[in-house]
């Protein structure tokens, strides 16, 4: 420690948990046998906003129109929404479907299973009527 002092890469060894202690209070530390926990609470309010794009619900838009009342592989689905790069696909209009509910796996203790098909849930018909 004292060659950082030495080549002037610190101001004062030992000064900076008094420092610290000066601008949060004790009670952010948190010393057990083998660890320091520190917990800095923010001085401004934090609000956390939740929206999808604009271009992803236009994708996802854009899925579940093109499906009917049946079950699709991943391989015909792409050619229903005109994509032919596979992980465009995937990130970009299957994954954010299935996370929203809107479409289900049929096989889903499964998911990666060549047989995997997909198929529209009550919630994305609900959603594709409201869209038509």
């Amino acid at each position: 420690m004292r060659i950082f002092k030495d080549l002037d890469l610190v101001e004062q060894l030992g000064s900076g948990i008094p420092r610290i202690l000066q601008a949060y209070a004790q009670d952010s530390f948190h010393f057990s046998e083998n660890f320091l926990r520190v917990t800095l609470l923010s001085t401004e309010s934090v609000t956390r906003i939740e929206q999808d794009t604009e271009q992803d619900t236009e994708q996802v838009r854009l899925l579940i129109s093109s499906m009917a009342d049946k079950k699709y592989s991943s391989v015909e689905l792409m050619e229903l929404v005109g994509i032919k790069h596979r992980p465009t696909f995937l990130y970009n209009y299957l994954q954010p479907a299935l996370e929203s509910g809107l479409i289900a796996l049929t096989i889903p203790d499964k998911p990666t299973s060549r047989n995997q098909k997909y198929y529209l849930t009550n919630k994305g018909k609900g959603v594709l009527k409201s869209l038509e």
